[in-house]
């Protein structure tokens, strides 16, 4: 299990996260990270990471915004015809059949809206990071704007 404090701890800055995994694999996680940087996390992140942890009334806050916003932009996108894969990240991976992913992904770009987008066997698809309710509103606003919805 891997998780980010990015999101659901409103800790994005402080770049923390955490693995839980059997102890071999775990090994071989802190011979990677230490080979390229053993200093990755700073005393002031780890103090503010673990009085987080605390708080589990803001934690379920978060994540009950998230989960809120992630849904709402669900439903107009599936409104709007495009396909998306299950998701219960902070994220989606949706495509269109009206416009290809890196179209979508450049046009979006122009109107301000940074999305992402892979290429190989999910070339089709844009990745939308869920932010605050408002700014996915804007993003729908766009996608709209583009397909002249």
């Amino acid at each position: 299990i891997v998780q980010t404090f990015s999101k659901s701890r409103n800790l994005a800055g402080a770049r923390v996260g955490i693995a839980m995994a059997n102890p071999e694999l775990i090994t071989d996680l802190n011979r990677i990270k230490y080979s390229f940087n053993p200093y990755n996390l700073n005393t002031f992140s780890a103090a503010v990471a673990a009085e987080s942890v605390k708080d589990v009334e803001y934690f379920k806050s978060c994540v009950s915004k998230i989960v809120k916003a992630r849904e709402y932009t669900v439903c107009e996108l599936k409104k709007l015809g495009f396909t998306l894969t299950d998701s219960k990240a902070n994220f989606i991976l949706t495509k269109s059949d009206k416009i290809a992913g890196e179209e979508l992904y450049k046009r979006l770009k122009e109107n301000k809206v940074l999305v992402r987008h892979f290429g190989g066997k999910i070339e089709d698809y844009i990745r939308v990071t869920i932010g605050t309710e408002e700014e996915m509103k804007s993003f729908i606003s766009a996608v709209k704007k583009i397909l002249g919805a």
